[in-house]
């Protein structure tokens, strides 16, 4: 063989190739070690920083809605654990995640909405990483959900509020948004202190956003309160049922009754219809969700006469034995004319009451400055706002003018030309029982009773009180607002509904009282609006109500009724001016 051949067989290395390979591999380690050694030993906050950003969170304790109970411990607001559907959609685009159809129309069909709405929604926004699918599932669709294992769903906790009662307080505890914010009624004007505040922490989270590492505190919470309301539910229910039916039977377009505790103005109960059911949101209607006890304002009617007598008691214009001359019925005031349904003669203050002799309370509001009675009306609470310090409530209209006719003075007299709320007339006639002391309202509990205001005398109030009694016994116009056992001291109204240039077909008819008239508990006024039908007086569409929820209350609160015999000598007491 020759060299040259044999010099093939076994080549020789070239040197400085080896060298080049070497140097590279030398160069690369120590640009990779002096790379590591910047980043690491000269400036490490860059890469911290870049860790930080993928890694750091800072994650909120979830914090539910406080308690809403009644004066006894009932539930009338609780929040319960729910869960909301959301999805990633960049994920789902990656994952490719809609390959298996079943699954999505699984999720579609547990949601209760339609494939091409879910499918739709995500693929018109490929970049987004947030989206919501369902608020407010319960735990055991959220569990299904969680079964389906579809890329990019995920779930997150949240709290739904649910309502025990219904619709019997819906209008009063009112409702909170989808965001657990409240809305209306105490939910809404007490939002704040039942809301509470959550706490955040800073954590790590691994890849997959597990919890691997709590850093600090960077902001300590507050527990959300309860809160006690002074409703007793088993009254409150007692009330709304006996009005829904009212309602019912007389066609009305819409009713309320307030009950008030006599002693300290509680709230004890507040119903009003129509209302709804605050645990279905799917078909709420605006005007069902007005607390019309106190938003709705309405001319009195007859309502207001017992502070008539007490305005001109207090005037000194008339004595409590005095007889007022109504012959012939009617009398005419200004071109115009006020009438009674019958001649009744010489009428005692008691029998003007009894009869609701029109003509007997104008010529008393007559008799006295028309201030004495406007006075008087604004002190009871009329044209102001009670203390109940929830959003929405009515003032009323009392007017305050200089020049007043004598026909207007008149009318004022016996209920037309100021408006009031159920809340405020219920307050009027709890005053009255109280002795003339006036008391604010308060929808919580009072640990104690609050200091009220005298605003009428002891002895006028009193007097008054008894003057009352005649209107449930017989002859009166409220002979259905009469209860064995517990005498009452009530009046009634029927007003007529104004309408451009004058009044129209419509009655608005009320029953205000308090009982018993011995030992005042409750004061009890219940409005019924456009009653249709042959019945459309207070003392045959409202008395009756007022009858069932007055004698079912003091049943339940536990007030002893006393004997036939000592109510007829009560009855028989000869009352002032008879």
């Amino acid at each position: 063989m020759s060299r040259q051949a044999k010099r093939k067989q076994k080549p020789q290395p070239i040197q400085w190739r080896l060298i080049v390979v070497v140097g590279f591999v030398c160069l690369l380690f120590v640009s990779l070690v002096g790379r590591a050694a910047y980043i690491q030993v000269i400036e490490p906050g860059k890469l911290r920083y870049e860790s930080d950003m993928r890694t750091l969170r800072t994650t909120s304790r979830e914090v539910q809605r406080g308690l809403i109970t009644d004066r006894n411990g009932d539930m009338l607001a609780v929040s319960v654990p729910v869960r909301a559907v959301w999805a990633d959609p960049k994920v789902v685009h990656d994952k490719q995640g809609f390959e298996d159809m079943r699954r999505w129309q699984a999720l579609a069909d547990v949601l209760h909405l339609p494939i091409e709405k879910v499918v739709d929604r995500i693929k018109a926004s490929p970049k987004r990483r947030f989206i919501y699918l369902k608020r407010q599932v319960t735990p055991a669709v959220a569990d299904y959900i969680k079964q389906l294992k579809l890329p990019g769903i995920s779930l997150k906790s949240e709290s739904r509020r649910f309502y025990p009662s219904g619709e019997i307080s819906a209008q009063v505890v009112g409702i909170t948004n989808i965001d657990d914010v409240g809305i209306e009624g105490i939910e809404n004007s007490y939002n704040s202190w039942l809301t509470g505040k959550a706490s955040k922490q800073k954590v790590r989270k691994s890849r997959d956003g597990k919890v691997v590492e709590r850093l600090a505190m960077v902001e300590e919470g507050e527990s959300p309160n309860d809160l006690v309301l002074s409703l007793d539910h088993r009254i409150q229910q007692l009330a709304y049922r006996e009005l829904k039916r009212a309602t019912g039977i007389h066609q009305a377009t819409s009713g309320s009754v307030v009950v008030l505790d006599v002693k300290t103005g509680e709230v004890l109960a507040m119903a009003n219809t129509p209302s709804y059911n605050p645990n279905s949101r799917d078909q709420l209607q605006s005007h069902r969700m007005r607390n019309r006890a106190m938003t709705d304002a309405f001319e009195p009617g007859s309502t207001v006469k017992p502070f008539v007598v007490a305005a001109a008691l207090e005037a000194g214009t008339v004595k409590a034995n005095e007889l007022v001359a109504t012959s012939p019925g009617w009398m005419r005031i200004g071109g115009r004319q006020v009438r009674d349904s019958k001649n009744y003669g010489d009428m005692s203050l008691a029998k003007i009451l009894v009869k609701s002799s029109n003509v007997g309370i104008s010529k008393l509001a007559l008799s006295m400055p028309v201030q004495q009675l406007l006075g008087t009306y604004q002190s009871m609470g009329l044209g102001n706002y009670s203390g109940i310090n929830l959003t929405g409530e009515s003032a009323g209209v009392v007017h305050d003018r200089h020049r007043w006719s004598d026909f207007e003075r008149a009318t004022l007299s016996f209920g037309y030309g100021l408006t009031a709320t159920t809340l405020q007339l219920a307050r009027m006639y709890a005053t009255l029982g109280n002795g003339g002391v006036l008391n604010p309202v308060s929808i919580l509990k009072l640990k104690q009773p609050p200091e009220g205001e005298q605003v009428i005398a002891p002895e006028v109030a009193k007097n008054v009180m008894n003057m009352l009694v005649g209107v449930t016994e017989e002859g009166g116009t409220a002979r259905k607002a009469h209860i064995d056992g517990y005498p009452v001291a009530g009046k009634t109204g029927t007003s007529r509904k104004a309408v451009a240039g004058g009044y129209g077909e419509d009655y608005v008819v009320l029953f205000a009282g308090v009982a018993p008239v011995h030992n005042p508990k409750l004061a009890i006024a219940v409005i019924l609006n456009e009653p249709k039908g042959d019945y459309y007086y207070g003392g045959d569409v409202a008395a009756p109500v007022f009858a069932k929820v007055m004698s079912g209350s003091l049943q339940m609160l536990n007030v002893e009724p006393i004997s036939p015999r000592e109510q007829v000598k009560l009855a028989g007491t000869p009352r002032r001016g008879e």
